[in-house]
């Protein structure tokens, strides 16, 4: 998503653009995610309940966070670093950062429809559901805090949930309404923009890796292969494997692969609405007929394979807040590495290197925040324009 967003606002401005992908359009945390367009859940993903949350996470199989207990400095130097921001202090200071892109989010989904971009963006409303009053107290407080920060994120208490969402069962007794927000099925709406893309005459090739990225002249691409590609400007937007390019470029700060997993399932009742079980860190939403079940924050390499243990802990949390599901009967089961900083901040803008930018590190949020940093970006390279809404983003840091 962002850096088809990029290649496609780059195009705004006349500019010839090449993608280079090293699976293929889709792959990655831009297939398998939740699809939310959730500007008012995009906020930073530690805060001071990390203190007590964590510990007990780390002594329970099913948690929603899963850290493998194994000799990796790199990790534990990154969960050091993750952890010093959840204090509240620091959720301020970083939900102050991400409020003026949040703010422009949908805005920029619309203006890629009006563009030519073939697919649907679709308004919740999303219900929220908990199975006893005190566990909703932290999701109040984030939606509070976003509220105070300047969005405009309506929620009000559902009595009747299973009107909007019978998939939940009677073990969810307290829940709310959440609008304002959008969803889209990912895959296809990333694969209607890169044809996007390539219907203004951009290229895209699928199975180019590249292995490193200098600058002289002119910014070089060299590939796997030994190949050599010359640009006027090179944009490294590489989620979760960013580091192996960047870093060379003076990008120091880590990002660390936060995987997240999914399946689908049918459901007795057609399901019409996106679920979110804060306290169990489950998100739902329709996909194609079905129903997309997605969970855990688990910090591996970002190409380990997937653990087939983590699903079933998305099933085990799951299993008694969702009904008319058969759990057994599961497809597109997946992992996807979602690139996640210390400091809950994006990567985005000009490395050391002249020419050569970075767009990344969204954490959880690159589907909703791709378009809006795409846009930005886009703008810096042509112009050298830096807009206010990402300097606090800067990839030197």
């Amino acid at each position: 998503m962002v850096g088809l967003a990029t290649a496609w606002h780059l195009q705004e401005y006349g500019v010839e653009v090449t993608v280079l992908d090293r699976t293929g359009v889709a792959a990655g945390s831009s297939w398998g995610n939740a699809g939310w367009l959730t500007p008012g859940k995009a906020i930073p993903l530690a805060d001071p309940s990390l203190w007590s949350y964590a510990p007990r996470a780390l002594l329970d199989p099913d948690a929603a966070l899963h850290v493998p207990f194994r000799v990796d400095a790199g990790l534990w130097l990154f969960l050091a670093r993750f952890a010093s921001h959840g204090t509240m202090r620091a959720w301020n200071r970083t939900m102050a950062a991400l409020t003026p892109i949040d703010k422009i989010a949908l805005d920029c989904f619309d203006e890629l429809a009006a563009g030519g971009v073939n697919a649907w963006t679709r308004k919740g409303p999303f219900v929220i559901g908990f199975t006893e009053q005190a566990h909703a107290e932290g999701f109040v407080r984030e939606i509070e805090g976003v509220i105070r920060h300047g969005q405009d994120v309506p929620f009000e208490r559902l009595y009747q949930p299973r009107d909007l969402a019978p998939q939940l069962s009677e073990a969810v007794a307290f829940a709310y309404r959440l609008d304002g927000q959008r969803f889209i099925e990912p895959a296809p709406y990333v694969e209607a923009l890169a044809d996007a893309v390539i219907a203004r005459g951009g290229k895209i090739l699928p199975g180019v890796e590249a292995r490193r990225v200098g600058s002289g002249r002119r910014p070089t691409v060299t590939l796997i292969d030994g190949a050599q590609m010359e640009a006027d400007s090179v944009v490294i937007a590489t989620g979760a494997w960013m580091p192996r390019l960047a870093r060379p470029l003076g990008v120091g700060v880590q990002v660390q692969a936060g995987r997240g997993y999914s399946f689908t399932v049918q459901t007795e009742d057609p399901a019409r609405h996106p679920v979110y079980l804060p306290f169990q860190r489950i998100a739902c939403t329709p996909y194609q007929g079905r129903f997309r079940i997605a969970g855990t924050m688990e910090f591996r390499r970002p190409d380990e394979p997937l653990q087939p243990r983590r699903i079933e802990a998305v099933i085990n949390q799951a299993r008694t807040l969702l009904t008319g599901i058969n759990f057994e009967e599961r497809q597109d089961e997946w992992v996807g590495s979602r690139p996640v900083t210390p400091d809950g901040l994006p990567l985005v803008g000009e490395t050391r290197a002249p020419g050569v930018y970075v767009a990344g590190g969204h954490g959880m949020w690159g589907i909703v925040l791709g378009p809006a940093t795409g846009k930005l970006l886009a703008e810096k390279v042509v112009t050298g324009k830096t807009d206010p809404a990402i300097a606090p983003f800067d990839p030197l840091r």
